[in-house]
């Protein structure tokens, strides 16, 4: 079923774990996760980016087809339809395509405008029953052009955004986006500690969660961390599995070059990277 992702957060939150967030990118992405959390019975939240959103035509084509896809697959598990690093516009495109969850990443303004946009977004998607994310500091890397440095997040900043009546907060903690260098600083515990004492208690996302290591990660939901975002690995398992079925010239045997079958190794290597985040991330059985 549909829902906004506040409650759904709110007790993964107070039973210590989290619920991830998996980006779709069309309909083997989007069938894959939603399959694979009815099997789990976990939560889970799909995350759209502005460019996947583009991609697969526009906000109310994505929609419509997680929509159709929850009720045609039968899936009981709470499922939150929610835009990852909104623009300020994007989010109002997504508020009226129906979305149930939005995220504003106003990181990149200055605290002051960050705070305006946001109260503003919260205000209208309150008014909708849409749940809203925000973000102080940024996530390092880059994700569909949208390119951060890895500033860690002010905790003063955090409880400003906070105090807005938003329902969960990224902050950056030296996280990035897409595959983690051999000579990452691991994250910042001391900030995270800090911005929960300052947010007091609201659940907190941690971006970037491909390739983090599972103490690190337990760790992060032991001080506040709720909602837990993966992309990259899903897209590299997808991609290693398609390319080992080409290589093994599969598609020049029968009928296997069918985009059915074609997309088929890559789909089940999805549905396998999500039960596995989910175990890790503790949401197995929490529907």
């Amino acid at each position: 079923m549909l829902v906004n992702a506040t409650e759904m957060l709110k007790k993964a939150k107070a039973e210590g774990y989290a619920v991830g967030q998996f980006n779709i990118n069309n309909l083997e992405w989007t069938k894959a996760v939603l399959l694979t959390a009815e099997e789990c019975k976990s939560p889970v939240i799909l995350g759209v980016s502005e460019g996947a959103g583009k991609y697969m035509t526009g906000y109310k084509t994505v929609a419509a087809m997680v929509k159709a896809m929850i009720e045609e697959l039968n899936i009981t598990v709470p499922v939150a339809l929610h835009l990852d690093h909104g623009s300020y516009e994007g989010a109002k495109k997504c508020i009226d395509a129906g979305f149930s969850s939005i995220m504003f990443d106003g990181s990149h303004y200055p605290i002051e405008e960050n705070v305006a946009k946001t109260k503003e977004l919260v205000e209208l998607a309150h008014s909708l029953g849409i749940s809203v994310e925000a973000e102080v500091g940024s996530i390092g890397g880059e994700e569909d052009g949208v390119v951060g440095k890895g500033e860690v997040a002010d905790a003063n900043e955090c409880k400003m955004i906070a105090d807005l009546g938003i329902d969960f907060l990224a902050a950056g903690i030296g996280n990035i986006h897409g595959k983690y260098p051999a000579n990452w600083q691991g994250l910042d515990f001391e900030a995270l500690e800090a911005i929960k004492n300052a947010t007091e208690g609201m659940p907190l996302v941690l971006h970037g969660g491909t390739g983090i290591p599972a103490d690190m990660i337990q760790k992060a939901i032991s001080l506040g961390v709720a909602k837990i975002n993966v992309n990259t690995e899903c897209q590299l398992s997808f991609a290693a599995a398609t390319r080992e079925y080409i290589e093994a010239g599969k598609d020049q045997q029968g009928k296997g070059y069918d985009p059915r079958k074609l997309l088929l190794p890559g789909f089940e290597a999805i549905k396998a990277t999500v039960k596995e985040k989910m175990e890790l991330f503790g949401s197995v059985n929490k529907a």
